[in-house]
Order: C-alpha cells, then structure tokens, then sequence
C-alpha cells in the first residue's frame, strides 16, 4: 500500500553541491520517510527552479524514495549575482550539474532512478555517468522544433525566436524573461543553443555542430518511460517521438496522457508536477518500484 503524502514530516536538507567542474549549486534533498525504497534525482526544465517541483518531492520521500532536486547554474538558487557576461553553455547542465547530483545520490546498496522534466529527457542521453541509474522517468521531453507544435503555439514560438529573444538579449545581455512576467532569466549561452537546436525537426540530432550526440544517446541502456499529454502544445506526442528515437540502444515506452479521459484538468507542458497530477505521480513511482533488471518492449506506445 502507498504511504500517504505528509509533506510536514519530510525532512529536507539544503546542500551546495559542487558541479563537475566545481561550479557551486544549490540542491534540496527530501529525505524518504521509512525505509529507503530508492534515490530519486529531478531533472526539471530549461529554466525552472527546483521549488515548482517540491511537491512531487515530498510526495515521492512520502513513498519512500529519497529525492534530490537542483537548481541548474544560472538559475533559481545556483544563479550567480549577474548573468550579464555570465558564460556557459546549455549541456553544462547536464555535463556537469547533473552528473554531479548522480555521484552524489549513487549508492551501490540503493538504487538509483531519475524522473525528467522537459530538457531532462535531453540531458539524460549525455549524461556521463548515465549507467548508474536503473530506470528514468521523463515528462513532457519533445524535439523543441516549432514544426511539430499546433499553429496558434508554432506562431508564438517563432515570435519568440525572432523577435522578442533577440530584442531582450541585446537590451540585457542574456534572455531576461523576469522583465516581461515570463518566468526565470535565462544565460545567454542557454538562449543561443536552445535556440539553434529548435531550428531543427530533431533537435540537436539534427545540428551538424553535433554529430557526436547520437553516438553518446546510443550507448544508453537503462529504461526509459517518455509521458506526454495530448494537451502539452511545446512537446506533443509527436515531437516526443521524433526526439526519444535517438535513444536507439535502449528499451523506451511511449505514455500518452489523455487529461481529460482521466479527468487531470489541463496538463499543458508544466502541469504534470502540479498537485493534480498525482495519479501520474503514482504510476511514475510505481515503475521505479518494479525495478527487477527486465525491460519494457521498446518504442511500445499506451495511451492512459
């Protein structure tokens, strides 16, 4: 039987983790109530801090997985004091930051799974250190090319792109969202590269720059669950598919999610870490629980 989620009896510990190359993050580890059933690690989204995914924390140390969630470099708590001039680039986060927040959670006595959000599902095929992880979870994970969004969000996406982006990065020197009411501020080098990759219908597979990618996406091993929402108009199913191919070397099953079969409410592309998605909550976990060293069918589709 699950444990109930009780947020104010999970202890959670706030950590500065050095990154790969020593870069300071801040990161939060939920620590699980009772015995440990796993490590968990949330890979969150290009641009958004660890506090919008604290309640799927608590829940899953609730269940027994203890849960480390991070702030990338030049975001949230890891932001330095300016990002004018600050230099970096996009993989850094997963080069660097989450290969860190891997080592620390490792535990030869424990296993250790990964539920991704978005840019997760990109990070986790160059992971360096991919093969400690047992099983992965990721949400709402596309190819980012406006080509495979619906017509009203493609025109928004590509006013983004071509004009607004480029207006608020040369005023500030980085992609200042917070000026506008849109969310976090991103660092320049993550403005370039997002924007680049999403020129393209596969995403950085498709970068010439970055021939290598695919061969490092081949090497991964561990299971995969790629969830979508029909409703998600920055990575509908068919952007997730034309990404999660390039995983071509592991066992991947494709979850689509009807919201209004199942009665969620609107999901969209960041609806699934909200306190109304806790049924998806629960299957995601109840996968990491059937961890047993089989696999699923590859490129299996359901549709929940």
């Amino acid at each position: 039987m699950d444990r109930p989620p009780t947020p104010d009896m999970t202890p959670v510990e706030r950590l500065t983790l050095a990154a790969r190359d020593g870069y300071p993050l801040t990161v939060q580890r939920y620590v699980a109530v009772g015995a440990p059933r796993g490590h968990l690690i949330v890979a969150g989204a290009t641009g958004v801090p660890q506090r919008f995914y604290r309640s799927f924390a608590e829940y899953a140390a609730a269940q027994g997985f203890t849960t480390l969630t991070l702030d990338y470099r030049g975001v949230g708590l890891s932001r330095p004091g300016s990002l004018k001039g600050f230099r970096m680039e996009y993989l850094d986060w997963a080069h660097h930051d989450l290969a860190a927040a891997v080592d620390l959670m490792s535990d030869p006595a424990v296993p250790l799974f990964m539920v991704g959000h978005s840019f997760g599902g990109h990070a986790f095929g160059v992971l360096p250190n991919h093969a400690r992880v047992a099983r992965f979870y990721t949400f709402a994970t596309g190819a980012g090319w406006h080509g495979w969004m619906p017509r009203g969000e493609r025109a928004r996406v590509l006013l983004l792109w071509h004009a607004l982006g480029p207006l608020v990065v040369r005023t500030f020197g980085y992609l200042a969202w917070s000026r506008l009411g849109m969310g976090e501020d991103l660092p320049l080098g993550v403005y370039r590269d997002w924007k680049r990759w999403c020129r393209f219908p596969r995403y950085f597979f498709d970068d010439p720059a970055m021939g290598h990618v695919a061969a490092q996406f081949a090497q991964v091993t561990t299971p995969i669950v790629a969830a979508t929402a029909l409703d998600d108009r920055w990575a509908p199913p068919a952007s997730r598919d034309a990404f999660m191919a390039g995983y071509r070397g592991t066992p991947w099953q494709a979850v689509d999610i009807d919201p209004v079969q199942r009665g969620l409410g609107p999901i969209g592309h960041m609806g699934y870490f909200r306190p109304r998605a806790e049924p998806l909550w629960r299957e995601a976990l109840a996968w990491f629980g059937e961890h047993d060293g089989k696999t699923p069918t590859v490129g299996a589709t359901s549709r929940s």
